[in-house]
């Protein structure tokens, strides 16, 4: 029993890492709804993983390389280790619901593998926002006690918030795309993600020998950024398409992830 149970959270572990990052799983996993399922428990892990290895990169460059140049390596790094999956679903979802038009053509623009002049511009500023932030954080003299699991949790919160956003929102092509595959996610599910992102917390905090008040507020306020943020984009790309969509997952999480590290910016920067 011990050894199935051990069998199938390496397998959901593995499906998701394979799913949401470019990080060689050298085993053929099918990509069922139920394996989909149990791998959302992950999603944190995943996050932490590439949030983890862009700021070792930004932290062995501070002080060596000027703050532009560092900060272009980061999101160079950081669009690498997903494959600019999220990026590609931040665009789609920016020609979709930018277009003005009815619900059923946004998620026909949505479905098109061509990026379109709102996509691109999207994306452009979002990057924009995202290299300020990095360069306005990587400026200062950062305790990096403080910001390296702050920023590295960022990457975990980001994905956390796909899957309470497939527990609270319906699907809008419930039988059809991405998003179709993750039918059987659960609360359950949702409850393991969290789970697994809090002890990626504690771990992260003990590791950096950051324990104290200051950290833990700070991190209420990433967790609160993650809910206020994600909960706002949600409603209201369900009020724009009826419901969300593998495109609009990714959307979400990139907007968190950039909100996240403009607030590890804010919090930190003197």
């Amino acid at each position: 029993m011990a050894a199935k149970f051990m069998k199938d959270q390496l397998q959901a572990a593995g499906t998701a890492f394979q799913l949401l990052t470019r990080i060689p799983i050298p085993v053929a996993l099918p990509f069922t709804p139920q394996i989909l399922a149990r791998s959302v428990a992950y999603y944190p892990l995943a996050g932490l993983v590439i949030g983890s290895i862009v700021t070792v990169i930004a932290w062995l460059l501070h002080g060596l390389v000027p703050s532009m140049p560092v900060a272009v390596i980061v999101l160079i790094v950081m669009t690498a280790l997903s494959g600019g999956l999220h990026v590609d679903g931040f665009m789609d979802t920016a020609d979709g619901v930018l277009s003005n038009r009815p619900r059923e053509r946004m998620l026909e623009i949505m479905k098109d593998s061509r990026v379109g002049a709102m996509g691109v511009l999207a994306a452009v500023l979002l990057f924009l926002f995202k290299f300020s932030a990095l360069c306005t954080l990587l400026a200062e003299q950062p305790d990096w006690e403080t910001v390296a699991p702050l920023l590295a949790l960022a990457f975990g919160w980001s994905r956390l918030w796909i899957v309470a956003a497939m527990v609270l929102w319906p699907f809008a092509r419930p039988n059809e795309g991405m998003a179709s595959l993750f039918k059987e996610v659960r609360l359950r599910h949702a409850a393991a993600a969290l789970a697994v992102q809090l002890l990626l917390v504690c771990g992260a905090v003990v590791i950096f020998g950051s324990v104290g008040a200051g950290i833990w507020l700070m991190l209420l306020v990433q967790a609160g950024v993650m809910a206020v943020l994600g909960s706002i984009v949600c409603s209201w790309l369900y009020r724009k398409l009826g419901g969300l969509t593998g495109d609009t997952y990714g959307a979400v999480s990139e907007i968190i992830e950039a909100g996240l590290i403009f607030a590890v910016m804010m919090m930190v920067a003197r």
